[in-house]
């Protein structure tokens, strides 16, 4: 039996899977080599591994106590179906460092179903949400 193993460790990251993967998603398209790197670098980082290998990953930005922003979760397609989003989302939340932070955000377009397996929810009040994009910027 495969055993299925989550960690936090970076440098077990294969980041040219993440990048591979996360570059063809609606929410990353486009993003480079370079800026994921610097993501990875400024996150608390998720490995999934099945036999040693990468099949899964996600990141979370937090300040350890008011807010959590959970990001760029993926389990690759040949092992999707068998549970691992559950497992991945339930490390995550009850991570040591992570299970005392009292406000936990996310955006997703199709995983609606997973993440409120866990409490998430709907933003109540949308128009209080504001957000700044910088598209095509040099600084990458």
């Amino acid at each position: 039996m495969k055993e299925l193993i989550i960690n936090t460790d970076h440098n077990q990251l294969d980041v040219q899977l993440i990048t591979d993967f996360i570059t063809q998603t609606y929410w990353a398209k486009g993003r480079t080599l370079h800026q994921v790197q610097r993501t990875i670098a400024n996150s608390l980082n998720f490995g999934v591994y099945l036999d040693d290998k990468q099949i899964g990953y996600a990141r979370v930005v937090t300040d350890f106590t008011i807010i959590a922003y959970l990001m760029d979760v993926f389990i690759i397609e040949s092992e999707r179906g068998k549970g691992y989003s559950k497992k991945l989302v339930e490390y995550i939340l009850n991570h040591p460092s992570l299970k005392r932070v009292e406000n936990w955000k996310l955006s997703t377009k199709d995983a609606h179903g997973l993440y409120r397996k866990f409490g998430f929810k709907e933003v109540q009040d949308p128009k209080k949400m504001m957000e700044r994009e910088l598209k095509n910027s040099t600084s990458h």
